[in-house]
Formats: structure tokens, sequence, C-alpha cells
């Protein structure tokens, strides 16, 4: 039985992505690029992290350009004109700016003069958040029509001499349309938590205001993101698994009835331990890792618009998207795929 998001508030409406697209760089960055890097090799990337390429921004691109052209794809497979839209939020850890905040300029860039927003920072669970929240607003009658998009120039943050993290990473933006649903579609309930106990397990450590930029801080390299790799793992895929059992639970839906696991494409050991916990065949997982790396806020959803293109996914289908991301922090969404929709 379908449950409608936990809103606070008396007019709640059940509420769907009616488009999602996508914007990937068109610079790839192999494997064998990186063995002219670092000390590594195609076989150690593969074999540890399930990666053989990803897409890199050229210098100088802000996360805004990616974000408002994912953006301006949904728009046009929902036939929608930017002015329609009342609401913009952006998840990502790397905005063009401290201030002003990237969602402004996404505004601009795609000429939605009649909305407002705001950025959010979860990390890699940044999309699975702002899922929720945007959920909220179009909920409560307070939005009609919203845009949710994860994006992320890791390139920016990546320090390119460290071997165990340069290969990771990839730069993408992913967009959802949010509007209210119609019958047998809709978010059907989110499971998100915050351990920052682990909040030096993933983390960029200089550039705020506990330790601003200096010489020095550039010097030693602390503008880059440092992980423990293990720790991440093991957390990663223990929480994950355990928050979507909670959550399938809570909303009385058995896993044999999820038709695809869409993770946060982090690492394809990681996801693999997921489905495997799961109970969930690999031709029920999607995976995008192996060609665009962790993109961070935009997985999910640049995953999500893979599989619709590959035809895999189909109106009526649950959809788990599950991760974990910097904080720690654990987001868990499911959702009835109601197809995208033709112009509005």
């Amino acid at each position: 039985m379908m449950q409608p998001p936990r809103v606070p508030g008396q007019a709640v409406r059940r509420v769907a992505m009616t488009a999602v697209g996508a914007c990937l760089p068109e610079r790839v960055l192999s494997n064998a690029d990186f063995e002219r890097m670092v000390d590594t090799s195609d076989r150690w990337i593969r074999a540890r992290t399930g990666i053989r390429e990803r897409r890199v921004v050229e210098k100088g691109t802000g996360a805004s350009v990616l974000a408002a052209a994912a953006a301006r794809d949904a728009l046009a497979r929902r036939g929608m004109d930017p002015e329609d839209i009342d609401l913009i939020v952006v998840a990502t850890v790397t905005p063009d700016t401290f201030v002003p905040a990237t969602n402004c300029l996404v505004q601009h860039l795609i000429g939605a003069r009649n909305a407002w927003g705001f950025d959010l920072n979860a990390a890699c669970s940044g999309f699975n958040f702002g899922l929720a929240a945007v959920t909220q607003f179009v909920a409560s009658g307070a939005v009609e029509r919203a845009l949710l998009i994860g994006a992320d120039v890791m390139s920016t943050i990546t320090d390119y001499q460290d071997r165990t993290t340069c290969i990771l990473f990839g730069d993408a933006a992913g967009a959802v349309l949010l509007e209210p649903a119609q019958d047998g579609e809709g978010i059907l309930g989110f499971h998100h938590k915050v351990d920052g106990s682990g909040s030096d397990l993933l983390v960029v450590p200089a550039g705020g205001s506990r330790l601003p930029a200096s010489h020095d801080t550039v010097d030693n390299r602390q503008h880059y993101l440092r992980q423990d790799g293990r720790r991440v793992f093991r957390f990663a895929v223990r929480s994950s698994a355990d928050a979507a059992v909670e959550l399938l639970e809570e909303l009385d839906i058995a896993r044999e009835e999820v038709a695809f696991l869409v993770c946060h494409q982090a690492n394809a050991r990681i996801i693999d331990a997921i489905a495997k916990r799961l109970g969930m065949p690999q031709e029920q997982v999607v995976k995008t890792v192996h060609k665009y790396g962790n993109t961070t806020a935009a997985s999910i959803p640049t995953a999500l618009r893979d599989a619709l293109d590959g035809e895999r996914i189909a109106p009526g289908d649950i959809l788990l998207f599950s991760s974990v991301g910097a904080g720690l922090t654990i987001g868990t969404s499911v959702v009835r795929w109601g197809g995208e929709r033709g112009p509005a």
C-alpha cells in the first residue's frame, strides 16, 4: 500500500518526479590517463572501484553551468517553460562561490524568473535529502512545480597527486522536475539519518570558518577532499542496507516488490555489497559508476536518466534510492515511477 510522504501541515498531496535531465561533460578522463599521472593501473582501479572512466569539465566551469544544462534538459523533456518553475534547489558540495548560492546563478541562467530557491549540502546524499525537502513544498501546496538539481564539479576539490582518491571522482549534474502526482505514481517515503561522529572520515579540511584559506592551507593541499576509504566503505554498506530495510518495512513494501536499486555511484564494490545484503539480483541494480565515476550529488539522478534512456524502468516500478555521504549522511527514498509526462 502506498503511503503519503511525511509532511507537516494539513494540505498534503502526493508528489511525483515528472521529468529527469542530465548533463555530462564531454571530456573523458580514463584509467589510462591516471596511469600517466600517478602510481596506479587500469587493472588496479577496475578491481577496487569498477571505474573505467569519468567525465571532467574544462577549467573554469562552475557547477551552475552543469546544473543549468541538466535543468534545461528536464524542462525540455516536459515541454515546460522555465518561467513556470516556482522553486529551484541545488544539492552541491562544489558551489560556484560561497556567496551567492548556486541556485541563484541557475535561476538566472535558465530564465526561471518566478522561482526562488536555496542550496543544500549533504554531500553524496544531497539528492536524497533534497528530494525530501522539495517534496514538502510541493506536497503542502506552497509551490506547484520545482526543480531539484544535484550538481558537482568534483575535479575542483580532487587532489590529483593522491592515488587513493583522484581515481574516484567525476563531474556531472542531474535534475528532476517535481509536481503534484497523478494516480499510480509518487514519492512514497524517506528514511534519512546523520552520524556526525564520522565527520572526519570524508572531509575538505580548509576553506571554511574553522580553517580559512591561507598560504599554509594551500601549500598543505588542505582544500582537497580527504577520506578514510576503508571505514567509509564499511559504514556505507552496513548503514545503507539497514536504512533501506527499515524504510521498506515502514512503508509495508516487500523487497521483492522493488524493481530497481539506484544507489549513489561511489564504488561498484559498495553497490554490489548493498545489493547482496538486500537480496537484489544484479539485473535489478542500476550502475553507471564504470563510465562516470563518483559524481556525488549528481550520481542518483544521472543514473536514473541512464536507466530511462536504456528503457529499463517502466511506469509503476518501485525504485529504491540509497546513498551515504560526508557528514556522515545516510539518505534513502522510495519512489513509484509514473513515467515522464508530455508537454505541460
